[in-house]
């Protein structure tokens, strides 16, 4: 990965992918960082890579079971095959209504153990924590050969104003 550019805030790391194992790494680096009680939500177009970095993550954290994209299931649970907590992977593109639809999930209850990842989660989870970690994955639109990604790295609240996020840039 290229060094980050300059941050536009405090909280914001720019980082630029260049392949699908670069977008996986990522995952597992930022696993390192992560802990139970975390929110991660990913937002960027289809085939942006959010499932790969969740899949790395999911490596990262040591959880069971392969992480594939949740769209018809909504959320899968992979618990942790070690000390760690389970991963809640959850694909709210077809919630339409905010947190109301997400009650269902129980994912208040979830998040004080587990490490959630909200894949198309803008307008729908933010009630759940004012601390939670967003990464922004943008792609060149219509060119679908173009592996390069661009990722903004955005922590929110008392909890990521404490780490040192230029980690993930390694």
């Amino acid at each position: 990965m290229e060094a980050p550019a300059a941050p536009h805030n405090a909280g914001d790391l720019d980082l630029t992918v260049t392949s699908p194992e670069q977008m996986r790494e990522l995952g597992r680096r930022l696993a390192k960082l992560l802990r139970a009680g975390d929110l991660v939500m990913l937002s960027g177009e289809l085939g942006a890579g959010k499932t790969t970095l969740t899949r790395g993550l999911g490596e990262g954290l040591g959880v069971r079971g392969a992480v594939t994209s949740p769209t018809f299931v909504i959320a899968r649970v992979h618990p942790s095959l070690g000390e760690g907590p389970p991963l809640v992977h959850v694909d709210a593109y077809r919630l339409s209504g905010g947190l109301d639809d997400m009650q269902d999930l129980d994912l208040d209850v979830s998040l004080p153990e587990s490490v959630i990842v909200v894949e198309w989660g803008e307008g729908k989870v933010e009630e759940l924590t004012d601390e939670r970690l967003q990464l922004v994955i943008h792609r060149a639109v219509g060119d679908t050969t173009d592996e390069v990604r661009h990722v903004t790295v955005t922590g929110l609240g008392e909890r990521w104003a404490q780490v040192d996020l230029s980690v993930l840039s390694a």
